[in-house]
């Protein structure tokens, strides 16, 4: 004989039988939660590769290879409602659909950057707020974030991306391109102070904002998918 047991988890619930002594189909359950979680990482994926076409020039600070998107707020929401491991998914999976369907400007250096500074913002705000969760926790797991994520941008795109983009862009051009912002650029060091610093700053701060004006309004969702 079977029966049917009911089955509470955070992402949904549901009826599964098993068989008569309290086992429970373990299998099905499984099944249930990966396709729901897959199907979660799909949708943001996707939101966080079109939020990437509408970009805002920050010319008062960066180069024009260098602009403002709010792209990280799926892979945020994805984070904070699923875990940082998930966040890190589909930051990687974004930045996958814009070279496979957009292009690449960069040869794919700008996506790897993305990738880096999306994925440790998402990780270390989630596996703050996961331990904080409260108005003022989020506020500080947030500020946590576009902090981490700046640093990294910074040492990231000094011994890494920068570098990389040298092999497409003459570094003298790139130095140039910064040094029209500000006389204060005369080479790579000076390039992450006053440019990638604050860009990174304005960038995770801008999301940050518009993450804790919707976070509550459409988590639910994502909680409940069924």
């Amino acid at each position: 004989m079977r029966e049917w047991f009911k089955l509470s988890h955070p992402e949904g619930s549901g009826f599964f039988y098993a068989p008569t002594g309290g086992k429970m189909n373990r299998v099905n359950t499984k099944t249930m939660i990966r396709t729901q979680d897959m199907t979660k990482i799909g949708v943001l994926s996707v939101i966080g590769f079109i939020l990437m076409y509408f970009q805002v020039p920050l010319s008062f600070v960066a180069p024009p290879f260098m602009k403002l998107d709010i792209s990280d707020l799926p892979v945020l929401l994805g984070a904070f409602t699923m875990g940082p491991v998930f966040g890190i998914i589909i930051a990687a999976l974004k930045n996958i659909l814009a070279l496979i369907f957009k292009g690449t400007m960069t040869a794919g250096v700008g996506e790897l950057s993305n990738f880096i500074i999306s994925s440790t913002f998402a990780f270390v705000a989630s596996y703050i707020y996961r331990n904080h969760r409260s108005y003022k926790g989020a506020i500080f797991a947030l500020t946590a974030g576009v902090i981490s994520m700046t640093i990294l941008a910074m040492v990231s795109n000094y011994f890494v991306v920068f570098p990389l983009y040298g092999k497409v862009m003459p570094m003298e051009a790139i130095i140039a391109m910064g040094s029209a912002i500000t006389t204060k650029i005369t080479g790579l060091f000076t390039m992450m102070i006053y440019s990638v610093l604050p860009f990174n700053l304005i960038k995770g701060f801008t999301t940050s904002a518009v993450m804790m004006l919707v976070y509550k309004k459409i988590s639910p969702l994502f909680k409940n998918w069924k």
